[in-house]
């Protein structure tokens, strides 16, 4: 049985939840460009991601996947979904992305918004398949070429 749990700064598996990152976007190095910014991430500013955003950790005994999400004006931004390459096609970044839907209704919020790297069209299908839209094509800082694209997914109500 798999459990969601919302984390907070008393959270102790931080590096353990940084391992689970890296490994499930580890398949992204020498694909995406620039690298992703997972590659910056350490024990000390992933805590301090945990306290400034609204986090959640998918477990079955093992950490599975975790989703951070960050409230804005007009949606809730979906950051670092990530779920460990073990586990993956069992529903678990589905039931994530469900959480984050939840707590964007809680927060009066009407949509989730996400970002992902253009080079990653099997994740732009799966996340057209969650009811997700493509609303902007992005650059990042010193590219001149499109780097990633933003997706939406309106909520009902």
């Amino acid at each position: 049985m798999i459990t969601i749990v919302q984390i907070d700064e008393t959270f102790d598996r931080v590096e353990e939840l940084l391992a689970l990152i890296m490994s499930s976007f580890a398949y992204m190095d020498g694909v995406i460009d620039p690298p992703s910014s997972a590659h910056r991430l350490t024990p000390d500013n992933l805590r301090q991601k945990i306290r400034d955003e609204i986090a959640f950790v998918a477990f079955d005994g093992d950490m599975l996947g975790c989703i951070f999400c960050k409230p804005e004006a007009a949606s809730l931004y979906v950051g670092k979904l990530a779920v460990s390459p073990v586990a993956q096609g069992r529903g678990i970044g589905k039931a994530l992305l469900k959480i984050a839907e939840e707590t964007a209704h809680r927060l009066s919020l009407p949509s989730l918004r996400l970002e992902t790297r253009i080079e990653l069209v099997n994740n732009h299908r799966q996340f057209s398949s969650w009811g997700f839209v493509k609303t902007a094509e992005n650059s990042h800082a010193g590219y001149k070429r499109v780097t990633s694209i933003e997706m939406t997914k309106r909520l009902p109500g």
